[in-house]
């Protein structure tokens, strides 16, 4: 299960970059420490304006690896992650999200008993909700228990579309 950092350097300086996706705009922000944050920008955003093509040097790979994984020919995502947002709990959750491979699903069960804590499910659907690393920490793999598309910070059809361009197998219990 990856670390995650604690906190961000406090020499680092927050670049930001926006991405235009068949989703919509995805925001990424990070620092010379790695990725910090991936989100949907929301219809209609003013930011959707300032869409450029100069992507600051610390978000290139996130950007390059994004654009591949959009045009289905990236699977595992190899960025540098630097997230100082969240518990320990929630930062537990999202450490074992890509442990759920391309192409398949978990439960938020599943997900609970994987930090053996079978009882926390909800707690893992909030925690998996304050997912800061939309796509790239793949939250949207976790399914409820009887298969069903529940919850994503991005939306429904969102998630939905995701597991499409997966093609997963809908298998659940995968640790």
């Amino acid at each position: 299960m990856p670390k995650l950092p604690a906190t961000l350097p406090a020499t680092s300086s927050l670049a930001r970059a926006l991405l235009a996706t068949p989703l919509g705009l995805l925001e990424l922000r990070g620092t010379d420490a790695g990725l910090s944050e991936v989100g949907f920008l929301a219809t209609g955003s003013p930011d959707a304006a300032t869409l450029t093509k100069a992507v600051p040097a610390c978000l290139q790979p996130a950007h390059e690896q994004l654009q591949a994984y959009f045009g289905g020919e990236l699977r595992e995502f190899t960025v540098r992650t630097d997230v100082a947002a969240g518990t320990e709990f929630q930062r537990q959750v999202w450490a074992a999200l890509p442990a759920v491979a391309y192409g398949r699903t978990a439960s938020y069960l599943d997900l609970a008993r994987q930090l053996a804590n079978p009882g926390a499910v909800r707690a893992v659907g909030a925690a998996n909700g304050q997912n800061p690393l939309a796509i790239i920490w793949p939250c949207h793999r976790i399914i409820g228990a009887s298969g069903q598309l529940t919850g994503y910070a991005g939306g429904l059809a969102r998630k939905k579309w995701l597991l499409e361009l997966e093609s997963p197998t809908l298998q659940l219990g995968l640790f």
